[in-house]
């Protein structure tokens, strides 16, 4: 019989938030497969728990799932632990657990702290139905169409962002999406835990005063400087389109195409690429279009 893949959900801050099953199961497991083990380790150590841990992150996981499912088939147990919360939400614990159900090894969750689910439940917006988006892409025009294909969600959006880009992502979002109430956690569950909460605008500057009383008043709002602030992974909760979406009209992508080409200079490739951000129709399509007409 194959052993067990345990998917340990462990602490986004505070040591006293592990469960006592967790630790059951850490110390029971013949082996333990960490996104870091160095941060791993302290967590061990912590509750003086002594196993063999193994490295298994993004950059690994080809090479390393086949390594571990081997041994889970030779009736070893393993429990998957990520740096902080639950394995599988915005990491690479997903490759590996999809691996094992198409082993039919048993996969098991112990369930725990979730970043998401802990800003959620403390952000004072509506919890009833919401969807969880994770981190947004990092170039900017995939940014902001990511964004504008969530701008008509009616339920509560939850986002992942670094500190120094959580500054930029929230002028984003107010250019998308309008003028919403957020909810922005930081540093969950440890001494400076914090949490804003009001419209984006209000959150906005409430940031860049946060950034600039970093970097001093003469430098202005600094991503940087913000970063030194706000430590860790923040949790971005956004309320859900409210009221009716406004009637969808029909766009010429030709015609927006050309537009830009003669109010902007943008050469007809550059344009046909900024016109399919604009309607969400491919880049191609607008382009043919556009030599027809």
């Amino acid at each position: 019989m194959p052993g067990s893949l345990y998917i340990v959900a462990t602490p986004i801050g505070n040591l006293e938030d592990i469960t006592l099953r967790a630790v059951r199961i850490l110390k029971e497991a013949d082996f333990i497969a960490a996104e870091d083990t160095r941060h791993t380790q302290k967590l061990l150590s912590h509750f003086d728990i002594h196993k063999q841990l193994t490295s298994y992150h993004d950059h690994n996981k080809e090479e390393k799932a086949p390594v571990i499912i081997s041994r889970l088939l030779q009736g070893q147990s393993a429990a998957l632990v990520s740096d902080a919360g639950t394995p599988g939400i915005s990491d690479p614990g997903y490759y590996l657990i999809n691996a094992a159900i198409q082993e039919n090894i048993p996969v098991v969750p112990i369930p725990g702290p979730t970043a998401a689910i802990a800003a959620l439940s403390v952000s004072g917006l509506p919890t009833d139905a919401f969807v969880f988006e994770g981190f947004l892409p990092p170039k900017r025009s995939q940014r902001l169409s990511k964004l504008d294909s969530l701008k008509h969600e009616r339920r509560t959006i939850i986002l992942y962002e670094a500190p120094h880009k959580i500054l930029k992502t929230l002028l984003d979002v107010r250019e998308i999406m309008g003028e919403r109430r957020v909810s922005l956690s930081r540093e969950l569950t440890k001494i400076h835990e914090n949490t804003l909460r009001g419209n984006i605008s209000d959150i906005i500057i409430a940031v860049e005063d946060m950034s600039s009383c970093t970097a001093g008043s003469d430098e202005g709002p600094s991503s940087k400087g913000l970063s030194a602030r706000m430590r860790g992974e923040i949790t971005l909760i956004i309320e859900g389109l409210m009221g009716e979406p406004p009637p969808v009209q029909a766009v010429d992508p030709a015609a927006i195409m050309e537009s830009l080409m003669r109010e902007k200079g943008l050469s007809r490739k550059a344009a046909s690429a900024e016109a399919a951000r604009i309607t969400g129709l491919s880049r191609k399509e607008i382009y043919n279009a556009s030599l027809k007409r």
